[in-house]
């Protein structure tokens, strides 16, 4: 199936579920009520697209509250061993994505590390790096967020290129106690794949020994957080029509970074914007991802972003290969085997 074929109904579904799923107890009847449609046809609809459109519905919690350490790095590896490196990095269970990008530095992964490891980020990378034998790494941590979230609008009534009026991102609240044991089971409940039946809490709340009642009033606690971004589906992208995605990245003075960050930020089409630290090598230090249904379109969009913005000096970066795409997973103890086996 691809986005051709979905008609207007999978459409708004498709919209309701990336942006707004209702935390209650009969979650699709919600969504039906909203359509004018009946529950029975909201899940067969959404079964029919699951593994097609839809790859996952659950908690997309925010890695930093929970402890985690993370960063985004880039890797310089010899073409002809690019894909063994990658084999061997994906191998850690914190690489969530992997992918090789048209770059000199052309192997670049996404990596969690949790407040428990023994290692830590830094020599976790490090140790990957010598397992993989690359020439170079770069750590590229996130030193500001400026827009998280990717919601791909399928209806085709948004402008790609549309400024919104409010795009920073939420502050979190610091100083929270740590995490309960209670929470802890909850959030490993919380980030598994939704059941597509008409009461989908029931089975994760039973894992957990307590209510949906009580799954869910934990679900708003952690979304009030911080601790949860939001609860939500997340898409194939090219599946949904968007077979085109850039990481446009820009040579920003450090005086504009947070003025220009959330100008580009703004951009319907930018689902993810980043200040990151530079070097020598690499004097990029804001990262916009920018989907679209065509390159053109990326090509379009990121041509507006430089007009608005008056920023010239950048590059795209796109993926010409996909090694590794999965949702991290919170507090399991495949890490820590990891780490066992291979420091």
């Amino acid at each position: 199936m691809i986005a051709t074929q979905l008609d207007t109904l999978n459409q708004e579904i498709l919209n309701i579920i990336q942006q707004d799923f209702p935390l209650v107890e009969r979650p699709f009847k919600a969504i039906a009520e909203r359509l004018q449609i009946t529950e029975a046809e909201v899940l067969d609809r959404m079964r029919s697209l699951k593994g097609e459109v839809i790859r996952q519905i659950s908690a997309i919690f925010d890695t930093t509250s929970l402890g985690y350490k993370s960063s985004l790095v880039a890797a310089k590896v010899q073409p002809e061993h690019l894909a063994q490196a990658a084999r061997i990095i994906n191998q850690h269970p914190g690489v969530s994505h992997n992918y090789k990008r048209n770059h000199e530095y052309n192997l670049w992964f996404t990596i969690a590390i949790p407040p428990n490891s023994r290692l830590g980020l830094e020599k976790t990378v490090d140790l990957l790096g010598k397992l993989a034998e690359v020439d170079s790494l770069l750590l590229l941590p996130t030193l500001k967020l400026f827009k998280i979230g990717v919601q791909f609008d399928m209806t085709g009534k948004k402008s790609v290129a549309k400024t919104a009026t409010n795009n920073k991102v939420k502050k979190k609240k610091t100083n929270q106690e740590p995490l309960t044991e209670k929470e802890i089971e909850l959030i490993r409940a919380l980030q598994k794949d939704l059941p597509l039946e008409p009461e989908p809490f029931v089975g994760l709340a039973q894992e957990s020994g307590v209510s949906v009642e009580e799954l869910l009033v934990y679900a708003r606690i952690f979304i009030e957080r911080g601790q949860m971004r939001r609860y939500a589906a997340v898409l194939y992208h090219r599946k949904a029509g968007f077979t085109a995605n850039g990481m446009g990245v820009w040579q920003v003075e450090k005086e504009k970074q947070e003025e220009i960050g959330y100008q580009m930020a703004s951009f319907q089409a930018v689902s993810h914007c980043y200040l990151r630290p530079t070097y020598p090598e690499w004097p990029y230090n804001i990262f916009t991802m920018v989907h679209g249904r065509s390159k053109e379109e990326v090509e379009d969009i990121l041509e507006k972003i430089s007009a608005e913005t008056g920023i010239s000096e950048r590059f795209v970066l796109y993926s010409t290969e996909e090694y590794k795409k999965v949702r991290v997973s919170y507090f399991t103890l495949e890490i820590e085997a990891w780490e066992n086996e291979n420091s």
